[in-house]
């Protein structure tokens, strides 16, 4: 079965994402830019891509994240009181693929590419190695407004799912491409103690309609969550609870990102 999404271009940058799923159930890891700075993030992406992380999620600080819960908040606003801007972001990006193949995707929002620009945004993106992209506050019926520059520079949007998408479900999947972002509860990131949403229907419905690899994320943060939420899905998402790790450790959380990884990505290839 494949899925019916026409698209002129999008192919490599699609193949690069659908192929972290190819080995066993897929790690996909989130953080900030910026934060504690990025120098740092620089070295967590290596960090977790050295130790399990099959792609990694890179946040770009907004001042008004709708789908960000308290910890990823406060790593925006610790950011942006830095003042790093876009093209210290994409300096990162080039920097990273000098010694890393992983996939890389940039999680934002609409308003810092409509004011960078969005030629120039994926033209930027394509030029430093991001593959894809994930724009939560970007209805799926709005993605003309960048669908041509994200075909034009091979850029993948991510298709979010929720428990809310309902009969939306099977009509979004099937144009999905690279991966769907499958949201786990309702409301916004952020690590919860329980996850109540029945995640083995939502996968089998999308299931019945395409192919493409089908990722957990928002509010995993435990080894046991993860394995669970990986018998039915292909992979999981997991933000807050690195972004925990870098708040509390800052400079010096390499070590500890490495240990909780790693111990993620046994755990679910189990």
């Amino acid at each position: 079965m494949n899925n019916i999404r026409s698209s002129t271009a999008a192919s490599k940058s699609r193949w690069l994402i659908t192929e972290i799923f190819k080995n066993g159930k897929a790690l996909i890891t989130y953080l900030t830019a910026g934060d504690p700075s990025l120098d740092k993030t620089e070295d967590y992406v290596l960090t977790m891509a050295e130790n399990g992380s099959d792609l990694i999620e890179i946040g770009i600080p907004f001042s008004d994240p709708v789908a960000e819960g308290e910890t990823i908040q406060n790593a925006m606003t610790r950011a942006l009181s830095k003042n790093i801007d876009l093209d210290d972001i994409f300096n990162v990006v080039e920097n990273v693929r000098k010694k890393s193949n992983v996939p890389l995707v940039f999680m934002t929002y609409l308003n810092p590419l409509f004011s960078y620009g969005y030629e120039k945004f994926f033209k930027k993106c394509a030029s430093t190695g991001i593959n894809g992209i994930i724009v939560p506050d970007m209805p799926f019926e709005e993605q003309d407004e960048i669908k041509s520059f994200t075909d034009k520079y091979d850029i993948t949007i991510i298709t979010l799912i929720a428990p809310t998408s309902k009969e939306r479900i099977s009509v979004l999947a099937k144009q999905a491409e690279g991966f769907i972002y499958l949201v786990s509860s309702l409301g916004v990131t952020g690590v919860r103690s329980r996850i109540t949403t029945n995640i083995d229907a939502i996968v089998s419905e999308i299931k019945k309609v395409t192919d493409t690899p089908v990722a957990v994320g928002f509010g995993i943060s435990t080894p046991e969550q993860a394995k669970k939420v990986t018998k039915s899905a292909d992979g999981v998402i997991i933000g807050s609870a690195v972004v925990k790790i870098i708040a509390e450790y800052k400079e010096s959380a390499a070590s500890k990102l490495a240990e909780y990884v790693s111990e993620i990505k046994r755990v679910i290839q189990d």
